[in-house]
């Protein structure tokens, strides 16, 4: 599941967007100023930040100046005003993309989604105490040994890899790969979780130490 940073001054806004994006499998963190975003990026992960530009003491020009200066989550400028230079400077300070008010839903998630798979594009492979998750070859190898997932199995296993420390509920991980409409049961992502598991420990990768059961929530990877 992404995570994805709103940064308005207006609650109702933040609200709107919430309810756009939630159902779609995001998890959102509302942000009402542009210091406090900063302050959340600087101790959190985020995997996108859409960002207003017309807020008080700090502007988004300027949060997204400073969020440029130590991270480089991707950044779309949400705002009313479509001149072309207000657009130019959003770009020149390091935004990937804007969208502007009044937007609409589905236009909106199309610029999500694209910006995503360009970043996630960028770093197609994670390696971490000797795993490498390969998502471009779509292979998974431990000390340089292929270990055979399912499908299913691959996405999860970078699910978690991707978010390090973060609890997935049975529920988000179902939405985030299955769909928010699936008809697929809690019992089914702890199968595969159980061979997980199973075919890293055969391998002999310390999966008990990193990927743990939060009991009556879900799952984490613990580093």
């Amino acid at each position: 599941m992404y995570t994805i940073l709103l940064v308005d001054d207006e609650k109702r806004m933040l609200d709107l967007l919430d309810l756009y994006l939630s159902p779609k499998g995001y998890h959102c963190v509302k942000c009402e100023s542009g210091l406090s975003a900063i302050q959340y990026l600087e101790n959190n992960k985020a995997d996108l930040v859409l960002l207003d530009i017309m807020m008080p003491e700090v502007d988004g020009w300027e949060t997204c100046k400073r969020i440029r200066e130590f991270s480089n989550v991707p950044i779309i400028m949400v705002t009313a005003r479509d001149q072309t230079l207000d657009i130019v400077k959003g770009l020149n300070m390091g935004a990937d993309d804007y969208i502007t008010k009044p937007f609409d839903e589905s236009e909106l998630l199309a610029r999500i989604e694209a910006v995503l798979r360009r970043s996630v594009g960028k770093q197609p492979k994670i390696e971490f105490q000797g795993l490498v998750w390969d998502e471009a070859q779509h292979k998974v190898q431990y000390n340089k040994h292929d270990l055979f997932l399912t499908p299913k199995e691959f996405a999860i296993l970078g699910l978690f890899l991707k978010n390090p420390g973060r609890v997935f509920s049975r529920d988000q991980i179902i939405m985030s790969l299955w769909g928010y409409n699936a008809n697929t049961e809690e019992r089914t992502i702890d199968s595969h979780v159980k061979n997980i598991r199973e075919k890293l420990r055969q391998a002999g990768f310390p999966i008990d130490r990193f990927l743990q059961t939060v009991w009556g929530v879900g799952y984490k990877w613990k580093v």
